[in-house]
C-alpha cells in the first residue's frame, strides 16, 4: 500500500486515502505522521483485495514535522 492523499490532519494524526500498487484498490484509513509510520507501517500494510504488500521499490513520504518536534 502507499499513501495516495492525506485527506485531513490534526497535529500528527491524519486520515488518508491508501492505494495498492499492485491492483489499484483504494481505501480510507488513519495514520500517524512520523518517520516510523512512513518507513515501517505503510509499506507493510496488506491490501484487502489482493493481499499483497509493497515491494522493495517503495519510497516512503517524509513526515511533515521532524520527529523530535512537538506539534
Amino acid at each position: 500500500m502507499r499513501l495516495k492523499k492525506i485527506i485531513s490532519q490534526h497535529r500528527r494524526d491524519f486520515n488518508a486515502l491508501y492505494e495498492c500498487e499492485h491492483c489499484g484498490d483504494t481505501h480510507e484509513g488513519s495514520g500517524y505522521d512520523d518517520s516510523y509510520f512512513h518507513n515501517n507501517i505503510v509499506p507493510n500494510l496488506e491490501c484487502v483485495k489482493c493481499g499483497k504488500k509493497s515491494d522493495s521499490t517503495y519510497r516512503p513520504l517524509a513526515a511533515r514535522y521532524a520527529d523530535n518536534m512537538i506539534v
